[in-house]
C-alpha cells in the first residue's frame, strides 16, 4: 500500500513557513515531524515554497544530501527536495523536516532540530516514497 502524507502549513512570515507533516499507512498515523519552508512568493524559483496541492514523492540520492526525497510534478519547478536543513537560509524552495521548532541561532526565527535524524527515520518508514498533500492553514 502506498503511504500518504499531509503537510499542514501553520505559520508564515516574510522569511519562512512552519508546518507539521503527518505520514499515514492506510488510516494509521505512523510518523509526524516539523517542517520548514520558505514563504509563499507565488511559486517563484529559489525564493518560494511550492503551491498547495497533491504531489508524488520519490526517493532520490545525491552526493550533497545522500538519500532524501524529491517532490515530483511541481508546476514550473523542478528538483524540489525534502532534505535536511535547520535554517530557512539553507532552503531554495525545498522542504526541510525536523523534530521540533527552536531558535537555534538566536535570530528570532524558529529553526528545526534534528533534521538529519528525522529524515533518516522518515526514509526508514517510507523507503519507497509517498503521496503528499500540502494544505495551507497559515
Amino acid at each position: 500500500m502506498i503511504k500518504r502524507a499531509v503537510l499542514i502549513r501553520l505559520e508564515e512570515n516574510r522569511k519562512q513557513t512552519l508546518g507539521r507533516l503527518f505520514l499515514f499507512d492506510g488510516l494509521d498515523l505512523i510518523f509526524e515531524c516539523c517542517t520548514l519552508e520558505l514563504p509563499d512568493k507565488d511559486n517563484k524559483r529559489n525564493i518560494s515554497c511550492i503551491p498547495t496541492g497533491e504531489y508524488n514523492v520519490k526517493i532520490r540520492e545525491s552526493e550533497k544530501y545522500g538519500l532524501h526525497y524529491q517532490v515530483e510534478n511541481v508546476m514550473m519547478r523542478d528538483y524540489i527536495l525534502i532534505h535536511p536543513a535547520n535554517y530557512y537560509k539553507q532552503l531554495r524552495g525545498c522542504i526541510a523536516v525536523g523534530q521540533d521548532f527552536y531558535d537555534i541561532n538566536k535570530d528570532n526565527h524558529q529553526d528545526i532540530t534534528y533534521s538529519r535524524k528525522t529524515l533518516k527515520e522518515m526514509l526508514n518508514i517510507a523507503p519507497n516514497g509517498f503521496n503528499l498533500i500540502i494544505l495551507d492553514n497559515a
